[in-house]
């Protein structure tokens, strides 16, 4: 009987230790800014985040299943390092959600922010053809009004369109991902 439960007392450590092993080498969170350093394009956040912006993206639940789809008009301006970005969230809903970004960029390539729904400041951090951001998030009131940690991973492509990858957690959870678009609205 000891030899059997110290057998699946084993198991269990080793199936944590698997997933522990996974995700921090071979996941979403695993991804670090060195990673885009060799990139041959540079992701200027006062030249390919500025002006009107369309932004159309999915969010799936816990269950990896669609749960909304939006489409988002943005407006960035830029003076000098310190930007504001509007955003107006359409949901096939019905409902709409308005934020606006406050953002400083910095010389080694760093990233501030704030929102009226963060918790505190974010923070962001540029290499080569991508931005990796963090922030907390608090949720509207309607939504439970949860704090969630999020993780914002913005890729440049090739043809100037920003693919935009969140995860959100609670209690380290994964609850929500978003999957998104960005482009000017004059390359429309």
């Amino acid at each position: 009987m000891l030899e059997a439960l110290a057998f699946f007392l084993c198991g269990v450590v080793f199936a944590l230790f698997l997933g522990w092993q996974k995700h921090r080498y071979f996941s979403f969170s695993a991804q670090k800014p060195a990673d885009y350093a060799q990139e041959s394009r540079e992701f200027d956040l006062r030249r390919h985040l500025n002006g009107p912006l369309l932004c159309e993206g999915v969010i799936y639940g816990p269950t990896g299943r669609v749960t909304s789809r939006f489409v988002g008009h943005f407006d960035a301006r830029w003076d000098g390092d310190s930007g504001v970005m509007t955003e107006r969230f359409e949901y096939d809903s019905g409902d709409t959600q308005n934020r606006e970004w406050a953002l400083e960029l910095r010389e080694d390539g760093t990233l501030h922010m704030t929102a009226s729904d963060l918790v505190g400041a974010g923070t962001g951090q540029l290499c080569g053809s991508a931005l990796q951001m963090h922030y907390r998030m608090k949720l509207p009131e309607d939504a439970g009004g949860h704090v969630l940690s999020v993780t914002d991973w913005m890729y440049l492509t090739p043809n100037g369109t920003i693919v935009n990858r969140s995860q959100f957690r609670k209690y380290g959870i994964k609850v929500a991902e978003l999957v998104a678009t960005l482009r000017r609205k004059e390359d429309m």
